[in-house]
């Protein structure tokens, strides 16, 4: 089985989760895209996160509205396993289901602060990874610590198809239409009423 692992606070959950979630599923021909909620963002304060249960319901609400059948499960994994770091999350996966082929999946605005993670490194010798094309990021990702450190295993977009079954580090960079929803721009809205 083929698996991408979109993790993310989705504080809240907006359309252009969902649009990075199916143009990974389709590109990539996974069976699966599993939603990650956090429980919180390491590098996110506790006070502007909104409560686990909304965000999971919202991320649900977004995953189910595409379509996409069974495609797409939301997932509190890490609050059940404890897990504060991506890192530690891809372990115990990769761990207890062996014989699947995770992605992890993240968009460009996630790679341009990605040398920010804790075991960015590792996430990238851990798994294969995809970023998907995101507005006004796509130069601060292409230039970004982790894209020019891993630069050697960048794959071109027509082996995206192929990216599951490739041996880490790999990543792949797809372009495609542009979703401007932002979490940013929806909490900003909703504090001004």
């Amino acid at each position: 089985m083929r698996v991408g692992l979109f993790g993310g606070s989705f504080n809240p959950a907006h359309e252009g989760h969902a649009h990075v979630a199916e143009t990974a599923l389709r590109r990539l021909e996974l069976d699966r895209v599993i939603w990650l909620v956090s429980p919180q963002n390491p590098l996110k304060s506790a006070h502007e996160t909104r409560p686990l249960a909304g965000r999971l319901a919202g991320a649900r609400r977004w995953a189910q509205g595409g379509g996409l059948g069974g495609g797409m499960i939301v997932s509190d994994a890490e609050t059940r396993l404890g897990s504060k770091y991506t890192i530690d999350t891809l372990r115990v996966l990769k761990a207890r289901y062996p014989g699947v082929k995770f992605v992890w999946i993240m968009g460009a605005d996630s790679l341009a602060t990605f040398h920010r993670w804790r075991g960015w490194t590792q996430i990238m010798r851990e798994v294969p990874v995809a970023v998907i094309s995101r507005p006004w990021a796509a130069l601060k990702a292409r230039t970004s610590p982790a894209a020019r450190r891993f630069a050697f295993a960048r794959r071109p977009a027509s082996e995206a198809a192929i990216l599951a079954d490739a041996a880490a580090p790999a990543w792949v960079y797809l372009t495609g239409p542009l979703n401007f929803a932002s979490s940013t721009a929806l909490r900003g809205r909703q504090t001004r009423g």
